[in-house]
């Protein structure tokens, strides 16, 4: 007979495995926190790379082209709401490789960007922020709390993103005054 203050084998392999499968789940407050920024990537991908369809195709393209347009702001604005994304995923923990990962992807994006005609041709098909969303979704790690090294990455990231974008305002802004000399509206 057992003793009924014993628990069975039984009893101690499923404490066991409910103790295992504790730890893998993500406290309440993390889950919210994760899908809350699912949500964010999703939509920011949907606006700015797949909000309009070309009729009969499956080729898609959202606002990041068409700001891109506006010589010097356009490719701006793109890269500061892809930046805005990327300093809430460091908020959540994410790791920093998949931080470097969306932070290189932003990077291509706005450099290339920075290039008249073929940097819009670019954005149409490279879709940064579609890339970052699928990144987070491919990502399965346990969660992490973002250290004060994942915030000193961001920033060096950001600086090294503002000093691109800010070459680029320039040089658009010098091109703009070569074209209103050589058109003689000076």
């Amino acid at each position: 007979m057992t003793d009924p203050q014993t628990p069975t084998v039984k009893a101690q392999i499923a404490n066991r495995e409910s103790k295992t499968l504790e730890w893998e789940v993500l406290p309440t407050e993390e889950k919210q926190r994760r899908s809350g920024l699912e949500s964010l990537f999703r939509w920011v991908a949907l606006v700015m790379d797949e909000l309009i369809a070309f009729p009969r195709t499956k080729f898609r393209f959202g606002l990041d082209p068409i700001i891109g347009l506006v010589p010097g702001i356009g490719d701006t604005a793109s890269a500061v709401i892809s930046a805005l994304v990327l300093i809430q995923a460091a908020r959540c923990g994410l790791p920093k490789i998949l931080l470097a990962r969306m932070s290189l992807n932003i990077l291509i994006n706005e450099i290339v960007g920075i290039v008249p005609g073929f940097g819009d041709a670019f954005s149409f098909w490279f879709k940064s922020n579609k890339r970052n969303y699928q990144l987070l979704l491919a990502h399965s790690s346990a969660p992490q709390r973002a250290r004060r090294s994942d915030w000193l990455f961001v920033i060096a990231v950001l600086a090294i993103l503002f000093v691109i974008v800010a070459a680029g305002i320039l040089v658009s802004l010098l091109v703009l005054r070569a074209l209103v000399q050589l058109l003689g509206l000076h």
